[in-house]
């Protein structure tokens, strides 16, 4: 989802009346900031740690495409029958996650959406992850009404990928609308005796185009389908606010709604400049609402500097739970900034190191450094004038402090563990080894209707993104 396109950020009025209604009753951050795609935001938020700890700036699917293999050194795998499969890679288990420590606190913690951290190893999973509930489905992106994932990279067919409390799910329906109506039955069961955590990352706005029920408009007019699935989202979003207020936890309720990275489309980004997959404003300043009655002001904006990574160190300061743990992490508790209109404590982001396959950039104070580009965002926020040729010294000291941060990377190793079978009916180990046959008849079927060849180069998978424009490759 771009900046401008909810309505409380400029968007067409309209569109998304539950979301702009949310906006009147919260606190908006206008500088609020993720990575510039999904698994690294991810990441960060459940670990409190830059994607770059981790290796989850590159995404699992990532290890079975030869033009992110090669930019890792990495050669595609093959399983001892000599089959082409893809490595596994994921969230390492011995992370410690927001839903652990949540959980260790007294939290009920919850799931429902997509994952994206790992679809194989049982420890990779939501539930070897800390979360007491799991509803949805584990990879990037599903066609909304099939539940199938496209391909599974090497492979170039669909996987079933639609679980609940990671057992195979067989249900009907828009994927935005069953996201939905789960977290309400979440909600719904909770009491006041104990707190609970609630994460629901929806798929929408992410493709595929799917255009949701009842839709009327032009179906060749992406933008038609796209405002469509907005406003589905927006429905959504008004759905599980309801539930929070009907269930009597407004006033003890923190509800935050805020996105993952920028667009696809650089219109949706303005004023900014930039898309998702890049390290320009458009791809990772996203928007962000708050609403804690009696915490937060309706209607109002801080314009502190916040990474989604620092909702772990906040979260835990608001549960009372413990800090300490053995991993560092980059998170910086932000309560007195969110809470007490104090200045936010954040100076500096690391959006992407040397080992990534995006531009190494860095946001210190009002400079940031993106590859060898120099932008001021005080006094140029829509980055048009590089002014890295003017500032040699500013460059240098920022160069000097990503070289120190991106030092800090561990090894990746040679990833031996693989995916087999390369082609699975369904996502999960353990789930695939005996399928139902309802799933098999359903994969099948999707699968009779996918090209069988592709030309010389082609893949149904976009090719590693290379330099700052990665969004404008063919």
């Amino acid at each position: 989802m771009g900046w401008n396109q909810p309505g409380f950020n400029g968007g067409r009025k309209g569109l998304t009346p539950n979301i702009d209604k949310l906006a009147g009753e919260s606190l908006k951050l206008t500088q609020f900031y993720t990575h510039s795609v999904c698994a690294p935001t991810r990441a960060a938020f459940l670990t409190g740690r830059y994607a770059f700890r981790t290796w989850s700036d590159w995404r699992s699917e990532d290890f079975g495409k030869p033009s992110y293999l090669k930019a890792l050194g990495l050669t595609l795998a093959h399983n001892e029958r000599g089959e082409p499969t893809r490595r596994i890679h994921a969230l390492d288990t011995r992370e410690r996650t927001i839903a652990e420590a949540l959980r260790e606190a007294g939290y009920f913690t919850a799931l429902v959406g997509k994952w994206h951290l790992g679809e194989w190893l049982d420890e990779h999973l939501p539930m070897g992850q800390g979360f007491m509930h799991q509803y949805g489905h584990y990879a990037w992106g599903i066609d909304y009404y099939t539940k199938t994932i496209v391909h599974n990279a090497p492979a170039r067919f669909a996987v079933y990928d639609w679980h609940r409390n990671q057992q195979p799910l067989r249900e009907e329906g828009y994927a935005t609308d069953l996201f939905a109506a789960e977290a309400a039955r979440v909600i719904a069961k909770q009491t006041r005796e104990k707190p609970f955590f609630l994460y629901v990352p929806f798929n929408a706005v992410h493709g595929p185009l799917n255009p949701p029920p009842g839709f009327s408009g032009n179906k060749n007019d992406p933008l038609a389908i796209r405002d469509a699935m907005l406003r589905n989202l927006d429905d959504a979003v008004g759905r599980i606010v309801k539930a929070v207020d009907k269930h009597g936890f407004r006033d003890n309720t923190l509800v935050i709604f805020t996105n993952d990275n920028g667009p696809v489309l650089e219109e949706m980004s303005t004023p900014w400049r930039g898309t998702k997959n890049t390290t320009f404003e458009g791809g990772v300043r996203v928007p962000c609402l708050l609403r804690w009655p009696g915490h937060t002001e309706p209607g109002t904006a801080n314009n502190g500097m916040m990474f989604i990574a620092d909702w772990y160190s906040t979260f835990i300061t608001l549960a009372g739970g413990k800090h300490e743990q053995e991993r560092k992490v980059d998170a910086l508790d932000m309560t007195s900034m969110l809470f007490q209109n104090k200045p936010s404590p954040r100076n500096e982001i690391v959006f992407e190191v040397e080992g990534s396959v995006r531009l190494p950039t860095l946001r210190s104070g009002d400079w940031k450094l993106m590859g060898d580009m120099l932008y001021n965002l005080e006094a140029d926020p829509g980055e048009r004038t590089d002014l890295a040729a003017r500032n040699p010294e500013v460059v240098k000291r920022l160069e000097a402090r990503l070289a120190k941060v991106g030092a800090e990377r561990p090894p990746l190793g040679d990833k031996p563990l693989l995916m087999d079978p390369p082609l699975p009916y369904i996502y999960g180990l353990k789930e695939n080894r005996e399928p139902p046959k309802w799933l098999v008849d359903h994969v099948e079927k999707v699968r009779a209707t996918q090209p069988k060849e592709w030309a010389p180069g082609e893949t149904p998978w976009p090719q590693a993104p290379k330099g700052a424009f990665a969004s404008q490759q063919p």
